[in-house]
């Protein structure tokens, strides 16, 4: 049974999805806006366009997705999620791309592990190792 990670985005939802999809090449698997909620009264106040649930996937694994309540601050604490690259040049281009707007949490290079480690932060504040399998 496999686990997938569950990301809110308070707002930035559709951005993240390109982001990712341009980043990663990730494939866009589902998407719903709070405007097909068959109960709008629960929706967050002006949410109709945002994106109550989405998927993507890459690398065969699935992402999910949403704008949660829209609430504008995002929090990605505690967690990061782990990229396994089939080549080095892969590597390199999706460490570049997350780390682009966001910050280098440990430089991309070899380890004790991995021909190829590093870790990234994306400009929504989520954490991501890249991990090269030897």
């Amino acid at each position: 049974m496999p686990v997938e990670p569950y990301l809110f985005f308070e707002g930035r939802a559709e951005e993240a999805l390109e982001f990712y999809r341009a980043a990663l090449g990730a494939e866009v698997t589902a998407l719903m806006r709070f405007r097909d909620n068959p109960e709008p009264e629960h929706n967050p106040p002006g949410a109709a366009e945002k994106v109550m649930h989405a998927s993507f996937s890459v690398g065969g694994s699935t992402i999910m997705l949403s704008d949660g309540r829209c609430a504008g601050a995002t929090r990605f604490d505690g967690f990061a999620l782990s990229l396994a690259p089939p080549d080095q040049a892969t590597a390199q281009r999706w460490f570049d791309a997350l780390a682009a707007e966001g910050a280098v949490v440990m430089p991309l290079g070899q380890t004790f592990w991995s021909p190829c480690f590093g870790m990234a932060k994306d400009r929504f504040g989520v954490t991501w190792m890249i991990n090269r399998q030897a």
